[in-house]
């Protein structure tokens, strides 16, 4: 959606949908207006895609492995737990965390639309938006997890949650075997966007 390289826009390119090209369409305007730095929004978006939101969600899980008195709190009520590490805001004011267990995996998904726990996760991926995603993580979750490459046990059962505008969820994955010794900064590193809304588990680097 972000493509500022002026030698490459042509009014002939068609691989923008409706809602893509009217974007393109004003942000061109703004840009040519200086009313907006092109370079700034895409640093906003990179930042709260990679960085900000699921590196907060990753603490939050950190902190539930090694603190079981906050485990527990995040259980009775995710959105205090959350809030105290100043996780807030936009999109996260009601939240429920699951936890994954050797008997059951966890896996979210709205089916509506795509509503997504912005202060803990960042901004949604393209694929959570997707229609077939929405559709088919309900009808067959475990064929849609094999699809991101993560083949489960037969013996755990899958359970979906759909967000709401009302509520939002968190997957807590397992925590990893032999990581004790680490500090919640490094089991924070360990923990995935995609874990945290529960189509990957937690892999612990050979080198841990």
């Amino acid at each position: 959606m972000h493509d500022h390289d002026d030698d490459h826009y042509h009014d002939h390119d068609n691989h923008f949908s409706d809602m893509q090209a009217r974007v393109k369409a004003l942000e061109t305007v703004l840009t040519a207006k200086g009313l907006i730095d092109p370079k700034a929004i895409d640093a906003i978006v990179e930042t709260y895609e990679t960085k900000i939101g699921p590196r907060n969600g990753a603490r939050v899980v950190a902190k539930a492995w090694a603190d079981l008195e906050f485990a527990q709190w995040l259980k009775d009520d995710a959105t205090a737990a959350i809030g105290s590490l100043g996780y807030t805001g936009r999109q996260g004011e009601h939240m429920r965390a699951v936890f994954n267990t050797p008997e059951t995996h966890n896996l979210v998904v709205c089916t509506l639309c795509s509503c997504y726990p912005w202060s803990v996760l960042g901004l949604p991926p393209v694929w959570y938006k997707a229609p077939a995603y929405r559709s088919r993580a309900v009808m067959d979750p475990r064929g849609v997890l094999s699809e991101f490459g993560l083949t489960l046990p037969k013996g755990q059962a899958i359970r979906v949650w759909d967000s709401t505008a009302e509520l939002r969820y968190l997957v807590i994955p397992e925590r990893p075997a032999n990581t004790d010794g680490l500090s919640e900064e490094q089991l924070a590193d360990l923990v995935s966007r995609d874990a945290l809304i529960g189509t990957a588990i937690v892999r612990v680097p050979e080198a841990v």
